[in-house]
């Protein structure tokens, strides 16, 4: 028996999942069983690189789908924002205390972590360090490449 672990999800997270998931099953996966029959339609399989390739493409499709669908049956999905404190799907800004610099985040669920982009997972070391506090505090965070503190400036 294996443990399930809840998906944190903005609902534009789920939405992206959920039409990721719509395509693959709708056009994707009949590409790949095409592309399966004609390589077969070839002739001698033991030799045959088309329909390997194939193959491997379905494995990895099949694979990406019972992924994404582990994560809408798992999915909690984070709507109703506290703005009171740093929660899953709140935007939050901080100024690094040491460096005089103000930097404004979306706090969401690992699997939508995009750090380019300015979204941080609840449980990088940034994310954890400020979950559940408020405007005001100073929190230190332990990060690989040492300590720091930060201080929340403002929850949206």
């Amino acid at each position: 028996m294996t443990d399930k672990k809840e998906v944190f999800l903005t609902p534009e997270g789920y939405l992206e999942i959920e039409n990721e998931l719509n395509d693959l099953k709708l056009n994707k996966r009949p590409e790949v069983i095409k592309a399966l029959q004609e390589a077969r339609a070839l002739g001698d399989l033991s030799e045959n690189a088309d329909y390997d390739a194939a193959r491997n493409e379905q494995a990895q499709l099949e694979a990406r789908i019972k992924e994404l669908d582990y994560m809408i049956e798992n999915a909690k999905i984070v709507d109703n924002i506290n703005k009171d404190k740093v929660t899953v799907g709140t935007t939050v800004t901080i100024d690094y205390v040491d460096d005089d610099e103000s930097v404004e985040y979306k706090v969401v669920g690992s699997l939508e972590a995009d750090p380019f982009n300015n979204k941080i997972s609840n449980e990088s070391p940034i994310g954890s360090a400020i979950m559940n506090r408020k405007v005001g505090d100073v929190i230190s965070v332990d990060s690989p490449n040492g300590a720091y503190k930060v201080k929340i400036t403002k929850i949206a």
